[in-house]
This record gives structure tokens, C-alpha cells and sequence, in this order.
């Protein structure tokens, strides 16, 4: 376990509990974890990791201002995505899974490349959903975390996977939450 490991999870740690809790503030704190966690997987060579970090950086950027002021100057409301735009991200995310772990197996040295690019890929899912306060996010996150304990474990980042089966909870628990928002605000 390096200082870095534990500083990209504990920053992480927070914003992640902000984005279950519907606050805004777990955009700008996600850009800093991101960064961190880029430079740590780059280390153990999860390649689709540290690309995700990168796209999650860029994603944070803009989650934060379309959280802040919504398609109409008001903060976005948490609403759910319609059947067809669930299967259309859900193709899209097996397909991106396919290509990419194909990609990483012919072209790096990466470790586990389909499991890694299935993190890869849900996870963008996920975030999409997210960053348009869609509550379908958190049943693609509990995918993703699903996938992602044991894949951390075996490269060693044992306080990842850790904090990943955290997310897991965190996931279950956010979902019954924007629920509960989401009734009301009907």
C-alpha cells in the first residue's frame, strides 16, 4: 500500500459519498482524485484504468457545471433514463468492452484486458448517467465495483479493492437515496 494509494482512496472516498448524497461539490473534489488515481494504475500497468481517469477528469468538469445549472438554468433534477436509452448504453458498453480489450491484448502488456476494459466501459456508462442525474447510474456503478474488487486485488491494491466493495455499499445505499429524492421532488 504506497502514500499514493491511500491518498487517491481517501480523496475518492469523499467525493464519491458527495455524489450519493446529490452534492455538487463531489465533481470538483472527483477531478482531484481522478488525477491521482491515473498516476497509480499507470504504475501497475491497468491501462483502461488510467484512460478512464482521464475521461472521468474531463466528465467531472462538465457533471459539475450541468449539475450547477441544468439544461435551464436550474439545477438539474434527478430523473430516470428511459428503457431505450438504458439498452442503447448497455449495447454500447458490451461492444466498447469487446473492441477496447481487444485493442489492450493485442497492442500492451496489460493485465487482465477484458475485465479491465469492462471497468473501462461501465464505468463511462455509469458516469454518463451520473453527470445527467439519471438514477440508473447507481445500479451501473454496483456493476462496475462488482467487476472491479476482485481485478484490484490481484495487482495488489489491496485498500482499493477495499474501498471499492465500499462503493459497492455506497451504491446500494445512493440508489435508495435518489430514490427517496426523486419521490419527493414528484
Amino acid at each position: 500500500m504506497s502514500p499514493l494509494e491511500i491518498a487517491a482512496n481517501a480523496v475518492m472516498a469523499v467525493s464519491i459519498v458527495l455524489a450519493g448524497r446529490n452534492n455538487v461539490h463531489s465533481w470538483w473534489i472527483g477531478i482531484v482524485g481522478c488525477a491521482l488515481f491515473a498516476v497509480l494504475f499507470h504504475g501497475v500497468q491497468l491501462y483502461a484504468d488510467v484512460t478512464l481517469q482521464v475521461f472521468f477528469v474531463l466528465t467531472c468538469i462538465v457533471g459539475w457545471v450541468q449539475w450547477l445549472r441544468g439544461a435551464r438554468g436550474e439545477p438539474l433534477p434527478i430523473t430516470s433514463a428511459s428503457p431505450r436509452t438504458v439498452a442503447a448504453l448497455a449495447a454500447a458498453g458490451v461492444v466498447a468492452t469487446v473492441a477496447y480489450g481487444l485493442m489492450l491484448r493485442e497492442f500492451t502488456d496489460a493485465y487482465a484486458p477484458f475485465i479491465d476494459s469492462a471497468a473501462l466501459a461501465f464505468s463511462v456508462v455509469a458516469q454518463l448517467l451520473l453527470m445527467g442525474r439519471r438514477i440508473e447510474t447507481w445500479p451501473a456503478w454496483l456493476l462496475v465495483n462488482t467487476v472491479s474488487v476482485p481485478l484490484y486485488a490481484s495487482r495488489g491494491l489491496y485498500l482499493t479493492a477495499v474501498l471499492y466493495a465500499g462503493y459497492w455499499i455506497n451504491a446500494l445505499v445512493s440508489w435508495w437515496w435518489w430514490h427517496r429524492q426523486m419521490t419527493r421532488q414528484a
